[in-house]
């Protein structure tokens, strides 16, 4: 396994999910939407819908079309260290290298392998998670302590603002109630 250390001046770039869905093509030697498809979606229960690129190969950086109900079973699959309905899928390290901090983000949020490790402090405790963010306010929050899964999709691509304000829908309806 891949060990880059941890990283203080960092910043996300979408270039990075893309480039690395080429690198991982090149590794299974066989379509990456092929495999993604045997190996994660199909034992998961997810039909994903790609967007592919004007060479054919499936957009690694965004757009991946997933209904709530996939995303809540992809969160609860890392949840789970790798296990869906009795069946390894992934294995434990590579869960736990990926919710792992590897570069610091900002203030309270690190990154992991395409997780974001955020800290939410909330009536005077810390609530750790895992997430999944994407644009418009989309997101998918693992909070491993309480054993929760939060999955939030959106239509807000032209708000700003929008990812603040789903932050403030986790901490009002699922933090401090």
């Amino acid at each position: 396994m891949l060990h880059f250390g941890r990283s203080s001046d960092w910043q996300y770039c979408t270039a990075g999910p893309v480039t690395l869905g080429v690198l991982l093509r090149r590794a299974v030697k066989q379509p990456l939407a092929t495999f993604a498809r045997e190996v994660l979606f199909e034992p998961l229960g997810i039909k994903e819908q790609w967007q592919f690129q004007p060479d054919g190969t499936p957009m690694t950086g965004g757009g991946l079309g997933l209904r709530s109900r996939d995303l809540f079973a992809f969160a609860q699959l890392y949840l789970n260290g790798g296990i869906w309905a009795g069946r390894r899928v992934l294995s434990s390290e590579w869960v736990g290298a990926s919710v792992s901090p590897h570069a610091h983000a900002r203030d309270d949020i690190d990154y992991g392998y395409l997780w974001w490790l955020q800290t939410f402090h909330v009536g005077g405790r810390d609530w750790r998670s895992w997430g999944m963010y994407g644009t418009g306010g989309n997101k998918v929050v693992v909070f491993p302590d309480e054993q929760m899964v939060v999955v939030i999709t959106t239509t807000d691509f032209r708000v700003s603002g929008a990812a603040a304000l789903t932050d403030r829908l986790i901490v009002d309806y699922m933090l401090t109630r």
